[in-house]
């Protein structure tokens, strides 16, 4: 019913808090596509993880313009949001009551998003439990790994994939 990439991603959100991975999770989804069929939903949940990546890094530019795109999408993907198993209107106010924090340079705090979808809800609480994270537990601002992992992850594979889809496009052209 709900695509498990999805799951990962609300598990992530709401479990570890881990922002970085929720952006992984969802791009590599949507990423299965052709480029005329991608859900632009997707990219909205995309920015949403993103932008509070930067925010808990005091980003606050950068968290500014990933939030505003996101509303700027969602507000146009009422169908889609709520067969995602979330609250459409709740979101929304979410999103704007996040705006207006990073406007004013709050401090980051975590969200939850408003799922409604008992089914999806239960799924990622019984996924959290597996990875021993608990649901909706407040983000740790100590773990220096979890606030910089863009900078601290291993990234060999990313550039090893560069690599590879620069060749590609090289013998494309060719």
């Amino acid at each position: 019913m709900f695509p498990q990439a999805y799951i990962n991603y609300l598990v992530h959100f709401h479990g570890d808090r881990d922002y970085f991975e929720c952006h992984e999770e969802l791009e590599e989804y949507w990423k299965e596509d052709d480029r005329d069929h991608r859900k632009d939903y997707w990219v909205a949940f995309i920015q949403v993880a993103v932008s509070l990546y930067h925010q808990r890094r005091n980003n606050f530019k950068g968290s500014l313009r990933m939030m505003n795109n996101a509303r700027t999408i969602l507000q146009n993907e009422k169908e889609n949001v709520t067969k995602l198993g979330l609250h459409f209107e709740k979101l929304l106010s979410i999103l704007d009551q996040r705006i207006a924090a990073i406007e004013l340079e709050q401090p980051y705090a975590s969200i939850s998003l408003p799922i409604t979808n008992q089914t999806l809800l239960t799924l990622c609480q019984k996924e959290c439990e597996k990875r021993g994270l608990i649901w909706n537990s407040a983000s740790n601002l100590n773990d220096e790994y979890l606030v910089h992992k863009h900078k601290l992850r291993d990234r060999a594979d990313v550039i090893q994939e560069r690599l590879k889809q620069k060749e590609l496009k090289k013998n494309r052209t060719q």
